[in-house]
């Protein structure tokens, strides 16, 4: 059976769909993760001064040496350093979902806001091939920790999608089974491309 295509999505690219990225692309799943928001954004010093960057156009290893310069202790601290370090070893950008062209087998979303950008998008597009997309939303805090916790849950429900017998007729039987194990709210539609 040829490997599921899965898109993981969160709103900049950086932390929780780059966690999940990582540890499905170490595990041989075929993935490939996006952000869903206007910018990518950062923690700055301040609650009001964040970072932000244009999508597809600053690299992860551009942000990690323009934070290290401007404060290193504080973007050390904080994990930000870190968490670019392991991005630019995936891959060179943050890239936006609603950019992409490629098509998903399942899309799996990681807070109900980027879950309804995405099903928007879905619905905007024109659909010719009329092949269905799974879109799954599994929540998830945007912190270090919910990160590394959410991308391991991501996995399991990974490896149910890919040993399911048939997608289509199994996947609702399967997020109930997954959902209190989890022991959070699963989301699920089906959009077509």
């Amino acid at each position: 059976m040829p490997k599921l295509k899965i898109a993981i999505v969160c709103s900049s690219n950086q932390n929780r769909s780059m966690e999940a990225h990582y540890l499905l692309s170490k595990k041989g799943f075929n993935v490939q993760s996006f952000g869903t928001g206007a910018n990518v954004k950062l923690p700055g010093s301040a609650p009001d001064k964040p970072n932000v960057y244009e999508f597809g156009k600053t690299t992860y290893d551009e942000m990690y040496r323009e934070l290290k310069s401007k404060d290193k202790d504080l973007y050390t601290q904080n994990g930000i350093l870190n968490m670019l370090d392991r991005n630019r070893r995936i891959k060179s950008r943050p890239e936006k979902f609603q950019h992409c062209k490629e098509q998903f087998d399942v899309v799996i979303t990681v807070e109900e806001r980027v879950y309804d950008q995405v099903l928007e998008d879905f619905n905007n597009r024109e659909q010719d091939s009329q092949t269905p997309v799974h879109v799954i939303n599994i929540e998830i805090q945007d912190n270090h920790d919910e990160a590394t916790l959410g991308a391991f849950l991501i996995y399991e429900l990974c490896q149910l999608l890919e040993n399911a017998q048939d997608l289509e007729d199994d996947l609702d039987d399967l997020l109930q089974e997954f959902e209190p194990r989890a022991e959070r709210d699963i989301l699920h539609s089906v959009c077509f491309y």
